[in-house]
């Protein structure tokens, strides 16, 4: 159900919602609307990349390593 079809898009998809999450950290830092809205919408596409929280992501991700361990 949380896993994504293959690893390595499980892997990417992960590399880029801890890439936004975090950046939409540093950008919230700075005082100002802009940043605020930067942030926000950075926040979102974390979300979409985890298709949820971070914890289902590495629900997913647990799920996937132990599928691929089961084929073998």
């Amino acid at each position: 159900m949380f896993a994504s079809s293959s690893l390595t898009e499980h892997l990417i998809r992960g590399l880029v919602g801890i890439g936004a999450l975090s950046t939409a950290v540093w950008v919230g830092t700075d005082a100002g609307w802009p940043a605020v809205l930067g942030s926000v919408i950075l926040g979102l596409v974390s979300l979409m990349a985890f298709r949820g929280c971070p914890v289902c992501w590495s629900i997913g991700l647990f799920s996937m390593a132990r599928r691929s361990l089961a084929s073998l």
